[in-house]
């Protein structure tokens, strides 16, 4: 999967889209589904909210393990995996951002200096992905398809 993914995020780096919209497209891919509505709003997230805040790669993937446990309609209330699985990520973030760059801010990352973000993005959001999918695999969930609308109180599969 990496290898498919580092090239389907060199694409759509290519293309254009930055780290938040890569993270919500690789998922919505993954589920056979477009909505671009949802890749617009992602556009809020990127390079740190606009101002070098926290870094859009972790946003995107804290939504991604929403798309896939978090609340929909009124009636339907979130997964109860949601919040195991948002922990992991944003901790496993934490850690390895405050390692690598010193901190989880976009400005810590790239220091808005286009060498940088050309540098080190890539392979965060392939990161983040990676570990995004992983999380969510673990706590049993069918990457390919999306929550059931109403899926109200899914609970985790049995072994």
């Amino acid at each position: 999967m990496s290898t498919d993914a580092s090239f389907r995020i060199a694409e759509l780096l290519l293309d254009g889209f930055k780290c938040s919209h890569i993270l919500v497209l690789l998922a919505l891919e993954a589920q056979g589904r477009a909505d671009p509505d949802l890749v617009r709003a992602m556009s809020g997230l990127a390079v740190g909210m606009g101002q070098g805040f926290n870094c859009g790669a972790l946003s995107a993937g804290c939504c991604v393990i929403g798309l896939y446990a978090g609340r929909g309609p009124a009636d339907a209330a979130e997964d109860p995996r949601f919040a195991d699985a948002l922990d992991a990520l944003s901790g496993w973030f934490h850690a390895m951002a405050k390692e690598r760059y010193g901190g989880i801010d976009c400005a810590d990352i790239m220091k808005f200096d286009p060498a940088l973000k050309a540098e080190r993005c890539p392979g965060l959001i392939l990161d983040t992905w990676t570990k995004a999918t992983e999380i969510l695999a673990a706590q049993g969930f069918d990457l390919d398809r999306p929550r059931p609308v109403g899926d109200a109180d899914a609970a985790p599969p049995t072994a």
